[in-house]
């Protein structure tokens, strides 16, 4: 499925250009990413996604097949695996910059592929999701672009080794049904219902032919 966003932050091209290749950087904008190594071209980490009570992740590697800062376009192609299932994702991500009056316009376009448990909401509630996340996402990467650099501060040695031996911290799982809205989660409710309701007549159609079956015997 193809899905198109667009987004604006309030620095100019200049700046915008070199954020969004700083991986690092804005990946805390993205729910459940996390990165574990990046070169300068290849990505590798993980992304968490949980879909009602069933969390499933990702490991996999994003390369960026094309970065034009000329043009200020930037392609990147990803791709994952469950680690625990047949699931799989996949997408070219393109992105273009484009100055607007103090700011940057960014539009992205998305050839997204998905097999497995997240698949089964469709393409409608995917880009639904797909619509919120982007719009947190600028939200996240217009307030990093435009507040202060924090102050580093100077730790004794104990701190700074327990804080390096700590790592980054884990980050939430992505919650397509949040994400989603209300409608979404209502319609998942429903379902979840209806294939209780469902249970439970099988186990009463279940009892009732085994009272049968020990009348028969009897």
């Amino acid at each position: 499925m193809e899905l198109q966003h667009e987004f604006t932050v309030p620095v100019p091209v200049g700046e915008a250009w070199p954020a969004l290749l700083d991986i690092e950087r804005v990946a805390p904008c993205l729910p459940g990413a996390a990165v574990e190594e990046y070169d300068g071209k290849t990505v590798t980490g993980s992304v968490k996604v949980k879909v009602g009570p069933v969390t499933v992740t990702y490991r996999g590697t994003a390369v960026f097949e094309e970065q034009d800062e000329a043009a200020h376009r930037m392609v990147l192609v990803a791709s994952g695996r469950e680690t625990r299932g047949q699931g799989t994702a996949r997408a070219t991500v393109t992105a273009e910059l484009t100055g607007r009056d103090c700011g940057t316009a960014v539009s992205v376009r998305t050839d997204l592929t998905v097999t497995g448990r997240p698949a089964q909401f469709g393409r409608g509630v995917l880009a639904e999701v797909g619509d919120r996340l982007v719009s947190q996402f600028a939200d996240c990467l217009a307030q990093r672009l435009t507040e202060p650099a924090p102050a580093t501060e100077e730790r004794p040695g104990e701190e700074a080794t327990a804080a390096a031996t700590a790592g980054p911290a884990e980050p939430e799982p992505l919650d397509l049904l949040h994400a989603a809205g209300l409608p979404v989660a209502k319609r998942a409710a429903a379902l979840a219902a209806a294939l209780a309701a469902l249970t439970v007549v099988v186990l009463r159609l279940r009892r009732r032919d085994r009272s049968r079956h020990g009348r028969r015997r009897r």
